[in-house]
């Protein structure tokens, strides 16, 4: 499982600078209320991520390789859960007023946000698994297969939980979900029930072992813009006072224009070497193979 990220791993990080630069960037408002209501898991979280590379490296040079393997586990349970608690807050709905934070250190502790953050394990857990499935072998591999078709069904039933739970406590976006007459969404939650239907039918034929993986991606694009579309204009939708919109959040439109246009240069900069790292690396990762030596 190790070697089969290591030469992915430090590239991959890329994309958390990007988002907070971004967030700060053009969302400038949305950015300090959600870091203010969400410090805690967001600290939680940098403190995992921490522990992940550190063991990851360790593990490389150690002789004793299953400490390492342990602590890589917990600190990448620890960084799950507190982007899950974060995500729960978040939809949970914050205090806004006056477009400054106004709740509580801790409102970001539900129990919709721990449903969530059980959801965010499990597909996780899915995600890893489609991943395995893809570079690995033998015993690995076929673990793998029952692990993303349990993961993969337990994550289906925890999102129809999470769906039926936020239409709930948003009149707005369950009238969005339920008129016919919104294509956009309605083509979003159809492509996120047949991309559903294609993995776990994929899992079961197991003849491009690509699939999973592929779809597992098409599962969250989908079901992530459903979730987008259904609360916009609001990117922190208020359940006890005001909410934010994305106008409200935005930041002015020359700083708008100007992040455009950078990220219209850098970001297929950043997808071309990303891409040919994993184009160069591809392939299946034997037990005791090194991608480095190799290549």
């Amino acid at each position: 499982m190790m070697n089969s990220v290591s030469n992915i791993w430090h590239g991959n990080q890329t994309w958390l600078v990007i988002l907070g630069g971004m967030l700060f960037g053009a969302f400038p408002n949305f950015y300090a209320i959600l870091l203010s209501a969400l410090y805690i898991p967001i600290i939680v979280m940098l403190f995992g991520l921490i522990l992940r590379g550190v063991s990851f490296e360790f593990h490389e040079r150690s002789v004793h390789k299953n400490l390492w393997c342990h602590i890589f586990g917990v600190g990448s349970l620890v960084v799950t859960l507190a982007q899950g608690f974060a995500l729960g807050g978040l939809l949970g709905g914050l205090k806004v007023v006056e477009g400054r934070f106004a709740g509580s250190v801790w409102d970001w502790l539900s129990p919709y946000a721990a449903f969530i953050a059980v959801g965010v394990v499990a597909g996780y857990l899915m995600l890893g698994a489609s991943y395995l499935i893809a570079r690995t072998t033998g015993t690995l591999q076929e673990k793998s297969f029952q692990l993303a078709a349990r993961a993969g069904l337990f994550t289906l039933l925890i999102s129809a939980g999470v769906h039926f739970w936020t239409t709930s406590r948003y009149p707005v976006m369950a009238e969005k979900w339920m008129t016919a007459a919104r294509l956009p969404l309605g083509l979003l939650i159809l492509g996120t029930v047949a991309a559903f239907a294609l993995y776990f039918a994929s899992l079961r034929s197991r003849r491009w072992q690509r699939a999973p993986l592929l779809l597992n991606a098409a599962i969250l694009v989908f079901s992530f813009a459903a979730l987008s579309v259904g609360l916009y204009p609001h990117m922190i939708p208020g359940v006890v006072t005001s909410s934010l919109t994305v106008y409200q959040a935005a930041a002015s439109s020359k700083t708008l224009l100007f992040m455009l246009a950078s990220t219209a240069v850098l970001l297929p900069v950043i997808l071309s070497y990303t891409a040919y790292n994993y184009w160069v690396f591809r392939g299946k990762t034997d037990q005791g193979y090194n991608n480095s030596e190799a290549h």
